[in-house]
């Protein structure tokens, strides 16, 4: 998990972080600004300064914030002089918007605030609906408005073009003010206290945010359109309220509490997607009437109170659905503030000590956690404190009792340290509730008078002089934790952190594991001393190996052969109908012969008939063991050349999931050892994913591509990887990247095994834990009728009320399951909104008739609709991946090694789409910093799908609308070329994936059509037409000899149909770039391959040149010639 941040402000208004990662404090400098309080999100942290107003900082990243600002030109034409600017007095404006109501000139669009910059000029869009349109721009139509067209007409009487500008917003890493609003009338009162919250409102827009606000006078405001592509948000709007309040809280969902100056506390109710202001406002009673609340926090599904006694309060049974709780609990401790943050973590600032305190133990099954723990974090600022003590103990100093006159060698305090030179009179606004004034920090908080310990020898070091936090303690005295102990806090805020129930973190210890005075007596040792240490064991045991065996080697081998069994009771699923599940047993032996070469076969008994039988399979013929993941079972496929071609594997399952992975990590073991295939996998190999996301990679022989005698595909033994993804790229150098189904990107680390493969199935370094995300669909139908308007009643015909996306399967939200055991609800049903075609407000399609095609307006033809369903899981594993933070990515392409290029330098070209669909190039990728190091931003006009980088630093991408791009100039001293080139799509089609090898370009549309770019020569690299190769293919990725590999949608066999086949385009060569047929492979349940990696290239005898030379002579024209003994080639196109 990639760390986060918790934000806090001490006395002096300086705002610090502290990393997750991390155990110091890191100030966030500005040399003009002081800070009340803060209240920080996860992107961003909004904050109000002691001039009353009102910043945002948002963090640095290497993709920009951009808004597009556009502009329509219209024109009419008349029959004088062509088509111009005079339009009828009942046109739209000659500049306007694209709806033509607001008046829009190009010099009248100006930048929302100074911290917006203007990225380029403006600059005709020629992109129509994902193909170009004639030099100009325009779009024709008969009237305004109308269905526009790129094509001229006889009746096009009008005709527009879109101007389009980018601006960028420029203010990151540093605090914005937020602009004033242009009516002074409108002016809001200077504000005492805000919130940020609202960004996982169920079905909100990725990216949207709440901000809310209480002014002095006790008023609540809320800033409209705050979001990712507008962080400052543009204006603020009152929300009444039936009485003053004085502290506001807003949790990450649609929780919002307000607290009184009566004491009692408000709840807005009503906040959804459509209203993120809420509609009406509850009252809530003080834990006693005696003192009421005095400071709230809301969380996801907690609530946590302060009163005036100082008390702290837990608010039972908050949820969304119940936003007002049941009861208060009273807690442990007395806080001046207490934060709710991501995960309903806790933290708060102590009442006495104004200490920074961290509730430990909350959980999902425990939400009010076990107790509060003391955050002794260092700060930056503290670093001059360290240096001295550092500096005094390399010179040998030990400190006995005369260590309490350390003040007379003066260090600069925390306050010195920032200012210029100390101000005695200054005043220091204190945030927060009311201080006595013997908490104003007049002079130097170092000089806090010292707590009485229970020992004698404790007492005699003071706690809060300048050298206790590396004073000397007498051995067998535990040292005080006095790192943070002249940190005075004043606010806290969680929102951007996000901290595991499980996590361990490093803010409860010093920086150094030991106490001063065993880090004094330790004896420093060198590395160079510690490799001569181990470099003579090593000899030593070498030495003694050799002298104990030199004995008994005349002694013959004892054993010749063993033999070693395993069985167990497994589920069979029987090969003749009825297909059901039998109860069987199983038995693994393996032979070790004297050679040393192990060979296995799994014996599987069955009963038919009251007749004992048994089927066998041979280990070193299995060529895939794939889990296969369900609702109900524990179940793997054992997968043989025979059973691929048959697409009906041998199905097992066992009773509980540690024995599946028990045998599924046995067999694994097996079948490597029978194949020698050990460690990591290859630079050179394969990977591909499955449809549940498990990762399986293969070793290409050199015979794979060979020209004739090449072998079939579904001899390839393909092994189980560690860890869980949706794409994985890979690079012949061993860079390996791959995206999750919660586009989280991860890096392959180089080790194998992890998740269920352990022990020797599995390397002992560089596994680590990973975790996805996924979202679970279901439709809602309904059908019109006369009386009662849309009802779940439907025709007989009809599909199930409630159904998966083909109407096929009856999915309710109690029987929706997650997609196997291995999954775990995180949320509960939500409507999803984004769904192609668009949602009322509502999240209704209609149509009129299942299944058509769906709109997100009610017109009067319509007379069923739908809407989606969705729910999120999710799945924790292991294996050889380390995450790439913080951007999510939605395709990612590496470029291939093309074999015998020279002058291939140390940096590996890396390009990706994010999942807002930002084209984004890597730096600093190399096989020793296989991550990387930044991003490098690529500016589009829209956004992007897929991308894909060939050999020679030819770039190809694919947008959203189904338009295809080239790059241009793109090379290791420019790695992100100058500009795009808009590339045709084929008649009547939208691409969704584009793959590029050495010289070829495939690409994919979304009727699964597989095309080749014809004319692709290095002066004319963007091609001149496209070619139709095949269809049904859901996938394609094409290698570095420019060989081309498919996922087919269907393939038949002679037992059975499967989906998601792994298939290899054969008879590829220069003359026949496009290939002749197909070898089907592994499958189904196949939904990702890339071969990008695979540069293995057979080699070619005298009598394979002159014959390779003979038919390019002819031409290819009598087609591939027929070799015995190899596969025959099926015929193009691939279906089922």
């Amino acid at each position: 998990m990639p760390s986060s941040e918790l934000w806090a402000v001490d006395l002096f208004g300086r705002v610090f972080t502290l990393s997750t990662a991390g155990q110091q404090w890191e100030l966030c400098r500005d040399a003009h600004l002081e800070f009340k309080r803060v209240s920080a999100a996860a992107p961003c942290c909004w904050g109000i300064a002691c001039d009353n107003q009102v910043y945002v900082r948002v963090g640095a990243s290497d993709v920009p914030i951009r808004c597009r600002e556009e502009a329509y030109e219209n024109q009419r034409w008349n029959p004088v002089g062509g088509f111009c600017e005079a339009l009828l007095p009942s046109d739209r404006w000659p500049w306007s918007d694209v709806s033509g109501l607001q008046h829009r000139p190009l010099d009248g669009v100006a930048l929302p605030s100074p911290h917006w910059e203007w990225e380029s000029d403006w600059y005709v869009d020629e992109n129509f609906g994902g193909e170009p349109t004639e030099k100009g721009g325009w779009t024709y139509a008969i009237d305004f408005p109308h269905t526009y067209t790129r094509d001229k007409k006889w009746n096009s009487c009008v005709r527009r073009r879109r101007w389009t500008r980018y601006r960028r917003y420029k203010s990151r890493d540093t605090w914005a003010k937020i602009p004033s609003e242009d009516d002074p009338q409108q002016w809001p009162d200077p504000f005492s206290d805000l919130s940020v919250g609202g960004w996982e409102i169920t079905d909100e827009p990725v990216g949207r945010l709440s901000v809310w606000a209480v002014s002095l006078q006790g008023k609540v405001w809320y800033r409209e359109d705050v979001s990712h592509s507008n962080p400052e948000g543009s204006s603020w709007s009152l929300v009444d309220t039936p009485g003053e309040a004085v502290q506001i809280s807003c949790g990450p969902h649609d929780l919002l509490w307000v607290s009184l100056w009566e004491g009692q506390a408000l709840v807005r109710e009503g906040i959804n997607r459509n209203n993120p202001k809420g509609s009406s406002w509850s009252v809530v009673e003080p834990p006693t009437s005696e003192n009421g609340i005095l400071h709230v926090s809301a969380g996801v599904g907690v609530v946590w109170a302060v009163t005036k006694d100082r008390k702290v309060w837990f608010r039972r049974g908050v949820n969304s659905h119940n936003p007002c709780g049941t009861s208060w609990i009273e807690m442990v401790g007395e806080m001046m503030m207490v934060n709710v943050g991501l995960n309903d973590q806790v933290w708060g600032i102590g009442w006495t000590d104004r200490a920074l305190y961290f509730r430990h133990g909350v959980t999902q099954s425990e939400l009010s956690g076990k107790t509060w723990k003391a955050i002794v974090a260092g700060r930056e600022c503290d670093g001059s404190r360290a240096g001295s003590l550092s500096s005094l103990l390399s010179a040998g100093c030990f400190f006995g009792d005369e260590v309490r006159g350390g003040g007379e060698s003066r260090v600069p305090s925390d306050s010195e340290a920032e200012r210029p030179g100390p101000d005695p009179e200054r005043d220091v606004e204190v945030a927060g509730p009311a201080s006595t004034p013997a908490e104003l920090p007049w002079t130097n908080i170092d000089l806090k008078e010292p707590k009485k310990g229970p020992s004698h020898a404790a007492a005699d070091f003071p706690e809060a002089t300048n050298l206790s936090s590396l004073a000397l303690l007498p051995l067998g005295l535990e040292e005080p934790d006095s790192t943070d102990c002249h940190a005075l806090w004043a606010w806290v805020s969680g929102g951007g952190c996000a901290v595991e129930a499980h996590t361990t973190l490093k803010w409860f210890t010093a920086h150094s594991g030991l106490p001063a005075s065993m880090q004094m007596l330790s004896l420093p040792i060198t590395p160079a001393q510690t490799a001569a240490w181990r470099k003579q064991i090593f000899q030593q045991l070498t030495e003694r190996t050799q002298r104990e065996l030199e004995n008994f080697r005349h002694y013959e081998q004892a054993v010749e052969q063993s033999v070693w069994v395993k069985t167990g009771a497994l589920q069979w699923w029987c090969d003749w109908k009825p297909h059901k599940w039998v109860d069987v047993r199983v038995a693994l032996e393996q032979f070790t012969g004297h050679d040393g070469v192990r060979d296995s076969i799994l014996f599987i008994y069955y009963v038919v008939h009251e007749e004992k039988k048994y089927l066998h399979v041979f280990l070193n013929e299995v060529t895939a063991l794939v889990p296969v993941l369900n609702e109900a079972k524990h179940s793997f496929a054992v997968y043989t050349p025979e059973r691929t071609r048959q697409r009906w594997p041998v199905r097992l399952a066992a009773a509980t999931e540690q024995d599946m992975s028990d045998w599924l990590a046995l067999l694994n073991l097996c079948c490597c050892e029978s194949r020698r295939v050990h460690g990591r996998p290859s630079p050179q190999a394969i990977w591909s994913v499955t449809c549940k996301g498990d990762i399986f990679v293969s070793e290409p022989s050199p015979d794979l591509e060979a020209p004739e005698r090449w072998l079939p595909c579904d001899q390839m033994f393909w092994r189980q990887m560690g860890g869980h993804l949706r794409v994985v790229e890979a690079n012949s150098r061993g860079v390996v990247w791959g995206i999750g189904y919660d586009h989280t990107a991860w890096v392959y680390t180089g080790g194998y095994g992890g998740g269920c493969f352990q022990g020797l199935a599995s390397s002992t370094s560089n596994i680590y834990t990973q975790s996805d995300v996924k979202c679970v669909y279901i439709y809602e139908n309904q059908r019109w009728n006369p009386v009662t308007g849309y009802t779940s009643r439907g025709l007989p015909t009809d599909r199930y009320m409630w159904s998966d996306a083909t109407g096929l399967q009856e999915c309710t939200k109690a029987s929706t399951k997650p997609p196997s055991l291995q999954w775990a609800w995180v949320s509960d049903w939500f409507v999803d909104f984004s769904v192609p075609g668009g949602t009322d407000q509502e999240g209704w399609q209609y149509a009129s008739d299942f299944p058509a095609l769906y709109h997100g307006h009610k017109t009067m033809k319509d007379f069923v609709r739908r809407r989606c369903w969705t729910r999120k899981c999710k799945l924790v594993t292991s294996g050889p991946w380390l995450e790439v933070a913080p951007i999510a990515l939605g395709d990612v392409s590496i470029i291939p090694e093309i074999p015998g290029a020279h002058g291939s330098g140390p940096g590996i070209a890396l390009w990706a789409v994010s999942d807002k669909g930002d084209v984004l190039c890597r730096l600093g990728v190399c096989e020793l910093n296989p991550a990387g190091s930044s991003w490098l931003h690529v500016g589009t006009d829209q956004p992007f799908a897929s991308v894909s980088i060939g050999g020679c630093y030819q770039v190809w991408a694919v947008a959203r609308d189904g338009s295809a791009f080239y790059r241009g100039s793109v090379s290791p001293s420019k790695p992100a070329g100058d500009c795009w080139y808009l590339i045709p799509s084929p008649p009547k089609q939208r691409l969704k994936q584009v793959s590029v090898g050495r010289t070829a370009v495939f690409a994919l549309d979304e009727n699964g059509n597989l095309w080749y770019r014809q004319g692709v020569t290095p002066s004319y690299p963007q091609g001149t037409s496209w070619e139709h190769v095949s269809n049904n293919v859901r996938r394609v990725s094409v290698g570095p000899l420019d060989q081309v590999w498919v996922i087919a949608s269907k393939v038949q066999g002679s037992h059975s149909l499967s989906r998601g086949t792994v298939c290899r385009r054969t008879g590829v060569q220069p003359l026949e770039p496009k290939g002749q047929g197909w070898d089907y492979g592994i499958g189904g349940g196949w939904d990702h391959l890339s071969v990008r990696a695979s540069a293995t290239r057979a080699p070619r005898s005298s009598s394979q040149e002159t014959a390779g030379k003979r038919r390019g002579e002819q031409g290819l024209a009598s087609g591939p010639s027929k070799v015995a003994g190899a596969p025959q080639e099926t015929p193009n196109p691939v279906c089922c």
